[in-house]
């Protein structure tokens, strides 16, 4: 292997509380608890501090924002200083009044911010309503040094699009952490819960294949209603699937969580691996990079598909 470079990554798992302050001590102590079982990068899920509030609209929940730099970071920045590990965290942001975003912000082991990435990628489904809350990230995909190793962050629905994997692995990324809020609606678990998870796994490890890099799906566990400070959406809720896992460079699971239990997962990340990857499958070198030009396009309408719509409509 052409180089030896190793160090270890920290998944948090956890339930979250209606009370945005337990929820931060919780997840204090989950990073301590990662950083003493060797982590030196910890991730948490997406908007740890909260339950899941998109499962509706609701002008006083733009009130649970806050801006970057701001409170959480840093108090997060303290805690990593402390440990001397990298916190990869995920906040509702207050950029400006009435403009807000969903952002993981990546705290360097000496507590200062490494890098700030705002998810690009906004979904919009029942109980998933995001473009309510959040702007579309405009500071485009990234990677970040930190003092461990260059990494990727992106958020949630940003997992199920190839491209911003691709375009972060291109900078140097040598792992991708997606921090997650995913679940099934309770209706739908028992025909579809099985095949969702497994779909939402498939397209993480085919990242990792597809760029030579690890990749960290991050999720939360537990039945959620939206509940902040007693303040519940009727319903049956979400129930967030866990599942969290770290896939290496050749796509292989190398470490998972049940779908029940909050769990800290720990996994090593070793360079030489993805070195030796990517000279076996060398997909970086065969890429047709004069060839892409109509992936910047909504939907590639070819001249003679357009033509037989015209004569089929006439």
């Amino acid at each position: 292997m052409a180089s030896a470079r190793k160090y270890k990554v920290g998944l948090v798992q956890m339930r979250m509380s209606s009370e945005p302050e337990a929820n931060f001590a919780a997840a204090a102590r989950h990073i301590r608890e990662a950083a003493r079982q060797g982590a030196n990068i910890v991730c948490l899920p997406e908007l740890f501090r909260t339950q899941y509030f998109c499962q509706r609209e609701e002008l006083a929940l733009f009130n649970l924002s806050e801006p970057i730099p701001g409170p959480s970071t840093e108090r997060l920045g303290v805690l990593a200083r402390e440990l001397h590990v990298v916190i990869i965290a995920s906040i509702f942001e207050r950029r400006a009044l009435g403009l807000y975003h969903n952002t993981a912000v990546t705290l360097n082991a000496d507590g200062a911010i490494a890098g700030v990435y705002r998810k690009m990628h906004i979904p919009d489904d029942p109980l998933f309503y995001e473009k309510y809350y959040f702007a579309p990230g405009d500071l485009g995909f990234k990677a970040i040094d930190t003092a461990f190793g260059r990494v990727g962050a992106l958020v949630c629905w940003d997992q199920w699009f190839p491209e911003g994997a691709r375009l972060t692995a291109l900078q140097g990324a040598e792992v991708l952490f997606y921090p997650t809020a995913i679940g099934w609606h309770p209706a739908e678990k028992a025909e579809f819960g099985a095949a969702q998870y497994d779909a939402w796994q498939t397209i993480q490890r085919s990242h990792a294949i597809a760029n030579g890099v690890y990749v960290a799906g991050v999720n939360r566990l537990g039945l959620e209603h939206g509940d902040v400070a007693g303040n519940r959406v009727s319903g049956p809720g979400i129930e967030f699937w866990g599942g969290s896992f770290l896939a290496d460079p050749f796509g292989r699971i190398i470490a998972q969580a049940s779908q029940d239990a909050e769990e800290i997962l720990i996994g090593e990340i070793d360079l030489g691996l993805i070195e030796e990857t990517r000279r076996n499958w060398p997909f970086l070198r065969d890429r047709r990079i004069d060839a892409y030009g109509g992936i910047t396009r909504r939907y590639l309408d070819l001249p003679s598909t357009t033509k037989d719509r015209e004569g089929t409509s006439a």
